[in-house]
């Protein structure tokens, strides 16, 4: 018997991913929204899911919906440590590169559902959407498809809770006190963990635009990277 799933996600690489799932799936039928305004309770009646998976979203999810289809919101971060907005940057700017990726129930509280899945993950090395690229190969080969096989019963999250607030735009600035005080690795982390599909790139204000920054690499105290020139009136 054919069962129908559902993915929610708005970033590339998810949208490949969950592509190449659908069709190399011909037992069962996959549904994918990428549009805001078609995921609605009426949408996912349609559809009659067994599974939404939402390895990336912006916005809050209907009550409506995962009160009434089973809903697994993916997160890189050992939950419930990591709680919040911008895991990935609010875990690098921290030096904390080893974590994991939680696949977990969608609730009333932001993060705090019971857990599915978690796989150990490193985020040592490679801008943002790089590190969002092997998190979603991992959701898709291996998290997703354990939690159909399985259908287990997600276990509640135990431990501290420890919650980030979202990153806002004006943290993206390297002012002059950070370029004092980062060392090479702090300021590498830093343009990275900004360089990405929908980021706000790290930048440096000048009297006319910005200098933004992108491609870091990190050779040996020496940081390299890629640098645009932003005017106040036009994209030099």
């Amino acid at each position: 018997m054919k069962m129908n799933y559902l993915i929610t996600t708005i970033k590339s690489w998810n949208i490949n991913n969950a592509k190449k799932l659908r069709e190399n799936d011909s037992k069962n039928r996959w549904e994918i929204i990428t549009d805001k305004n078609d995921f609605t309770t009426e949408r996912v009646k349609e559809i009659s899911p067994r599974y939404i998976f939402v390895p990336h979203w912006s916005w809050m999810i209907p009550e409506e919906i995962w009160q009434n289809y089973e809903t697994v919101v993916f997160h890189p971060a050992d939950l419930p440590n990591g709680r919040g907005g911008t895991p990935i940057q609010n875990q690098i700017i921290r030096g904390i590169y080893e974590t994991k990726l939680t696949a977990f129930r969608a609730e009333k509280e932001i993060d705090a559902g019971p857990i599915y899945a978690q796989r150990n993950f490193n985020m040592s090395k490679g801008n943002v959407d790089e590190i969002l690229t092997r998190a979603s190969q991992i959701y898709f080969n291996e998290m997703i498809p354990e939690i159909i096989e399985t259908e287990s019963t997600p276990r509640s999250q135990v431990g501290e809770i420890v919650a980030y607030k979202r990153r806002k735009p004006s943290q993206s600035e390297l002012t002059q006190l950070d370029l004092d005080a980062f060392t090479p690795r702090r300021l590498y982390d830093f343009i990275r963990m900004l360089d990405g599909e929908g980021y706000p790139r790290a930048y440096i204000e000048t009297l006319n635009g910005n200098l933004e920054f992108s491609n870091a690499s990190l050779e040996g105290m020496v940081v390299r990277a890629n640098i645009e020139i932003k005017s106040k009136q036009q994209e030099i």
